[in-house]
């Protein structure tokens, strides 16, 4: 099996971390078509482990779980590689939440319930920035 690389390099990576196996199922198929390599986990310490062995152009977590919070894999991210963008949804979306990510360096902050076109334009909007930046 051979690994296809398109000129801009390796297939971007997404990382999508929500305790609800639902929003990995709708997210997961959407990425995969538009080109992304696409993990997905149901917790944080798995999700944690896994982004301290590789990098993902782009995090997708959950703010409200068991163990680690999306704020402690928001600064995970963030530490394992400063160029990982990173999405925060929510259920209890509050403005000092939205905030605090922001200040931690959250991409963006979008609350649940949300349409599955919104994530897709938060990705969209990330790509253009790094098309932009040369990244």
């Amino acid at each position: 099996m051979t690994t296809e690389t398109r000129s801009a390099g390796p297939r971007p990576r997404i990382l999508i971390l929500d305790d609800e196996p639902i929003v990995c199922k709708r997210l997961k198929p959407t990425f995969q078509k538009m080109g992304y390599e696409v993990e997905t986990f149901t917790d944080s310490a798995s999700a944690l482990a896994r982004l301290r062995e590789t990098t993902f152009n782009i995090v997708i977590t959950d703010l409200k779980m068991e163990g680690a919070d999306g704020m402690q894999v928001l600064m995970g991210a963030k530490e394992s590689s400063a160029d990982t963008h990173v999405i925060v949804i929510t259920g209890f979306a509050t403005l000092d939440t939205a905030k605090e990510s922001y200040r931690k360096g959250a991409f963006d902050f979008v609350a649940k319930p949300f349409k599955l076109g919104d994530i897709v334009d938060c990705v969209k909007r990330i790509e253009e920035k790094q098309r932009g930046s040369g990244l």
